[in-house]
């Protein structure tokens, strides 16, 4: 017998779901249409994926133009002028040194990648015996095999860990609520904490590390914003023991934190950045993995006519997607989003940080336009809280995030004050009416 529902939701509790569905028909701007045709106030825009406003005319129109012209094309052995041009869009926004691009699908698929490639690397110069990968508790890099075996969070690891990669192991966390707690911005405690890298690099011996994987500023664990000094430590460890280190910027790049990329707004570049969400604004699902030159040039090698790396998907740098990216890139551009989200950054921090001494808040943290406000969980329904605000906002108009117990928060680039306000607003009666 067919059941009522289909569809097996992703990162949702079905069965509660299915009670009392919430479902989206159409959006606009920074507004969602519910199938009741309330409006709703995106929160989060989208998933951190679309800073620019949803059904952007430009990309619509660009879109719609691609997949009339060229829908699909082989991407191996074959490139489309799509993929090309965006590729070099992206690289001229890179870091200095970071000029080769690999088109994936999604955060998951740029995450497991940028490992393969980091191993490649390894193996190519003479180093094969490098093979360990080093995640951070609490990190989440995906939820393929490989992101998951490097990510730190618990329950997106616990149902699958016989399976997970072996030779992976952990660096601590960046937390500690006694020494950061209501930070605004880089917390100035915890810089020492990169120094964890020095105890695994003596544990394994560092000649068998192959690279470090971290979030610059981790998001969906909660928002935890880097130590003052931290990645520049983690950077000039790495480069002693001659460890590749991996930015997971799928969240932070393109405007989020205000810049193209944290490695760009950190002042540390890292050897290789993995991007999804913002490069096509959402709208179509595209990753990439940026490379440094030098790892990519390491693989060019052997008879010319053979592969150098045995990695891709079917639709890598699909040209529909492609021509989104192109579009997006376009937007960010003309309506100077980087800039326009640097400067709503001081204002989102005002606003957010103006729940403090509401009912049941034990933190904030903030830095760009990614937030979060910490609820001291129930004793016996942990993360119970953390959804009644978000059914609590969903009913009265504002879509925010919650991940257990701390409620995210994620605003367009173009975000007004007004808008703001009203979200945090919408937050603070929820938090009021609480029990």
């Amino acid at each position: 017998m067919q059941p009522d529902h289909a569809f097996w939701m992703p990162f949702t509790a079905n069965r509660k779901f299915w009670k009392a569905p919430r479902i989206l028909t159409a959006a606009r701007g920074h507004y969602y249409t519910a199938d009741d045709g309330r409006q709703l106030l995106d929160g989060f825009s989208g998933l951190w994926t679309s800073g620019l406003g949803h059904c952007h005319p430009k990309i619509v129109a660009a879109v719609q133009e691609q997949v009339a012209r060229l829908d699909y094309s082989m991407g191996f052995q074959v490139a489309n002028d799509k993929a090309l041009a965006l590729a070099n869009e992206v690289a001229a926004l890179a870091p200095d040194s970071m000029n080769h691009v690999f088109f994936t699908n999604s955060g998951s698929e740029s995450v497991d990648t940028a490992l393969k490639i980091a191993l490649a690397f390894h193996r190519a110069r003479g180093e094969g015996q490098r093979t360990r990968l080093i995640g951070r508790e609490r990190g989440y890099h995906g939820v393929n095999f490989g992101g998951m075996s490097v990510g730190g969070i618990p329950a997106n690891r616990k149902v699958f860990s016989a399976a997970l990669l072996p030779g992976v192991d952990h660096l601590r966390h960046t937390h500690s609520l006694a020494d950061m707690a209501f930070s605004r911005g880089q917390p100035a405690w915890g810089a020492h904490l990169a120094d964890d890298l020095e105890r695994l690099a003596a544990l394994h011996d560092a000649s068998n590390i192959a690279a470090v994987i971290v979030e610059p500023v981790a998001g969906s664990t909660g928002i935890l914003v880097p130590p003052i000094g931290y990645l520049q430590r983690l950077r000039e460890l790495c480069d002693r023991f001659g460890i590749l280190l991996i930015f997971d910027e799928v969240i932070t790049a393109f405007g989020r934190i205000g810049a193209p990329f944290a490695a760009e707004r950190f002042g540390v570049v890292p050897d290789l950045i993995t991007t999804a969400k913002g490069l096509t604004n959402g709208v179509i699902p595209m990753g990439a993995v940026i490379v440094r030159d030098a790892i990519h040039d390491a693989l060019m090698q052997g008879p010319e006519n053979m592969v150098e790396l045995f990695h891709g998907y079917t639709y890598s740098g699909h040209p529909v997607a492609a021509a989104a990216g192109l579009a997006t890139l376009a937007a960010y551009r003309e309506e100077d989003s980087f800039a326009r989200a640097l400067a709503l950054e001081p204002i989102f921090e005002e606003v957010l940080h103006s729940l403090r001494g509401e009912p049941h808040v034990i933190d904030i943290r903030n830095f760009g336009l990614m937030g979060a406000v910490e609820l001291a969980p129930r004793p016996d329904a942990a993360g119970a809280r953390g959804f009644e605000v978000f059914l609590k906002c969903f009913e009265a108009g504002v879509v925010v995030r919650n991940g257990g117990d701390v409620l995210q928060f994620s605003p367009f680039l173009d975000s007004t004050p007004e808008e703001l306000g009203r979200i945090i607003d919408t937050v603070r009666q929820a938090l009021r009416g609480l029990a």
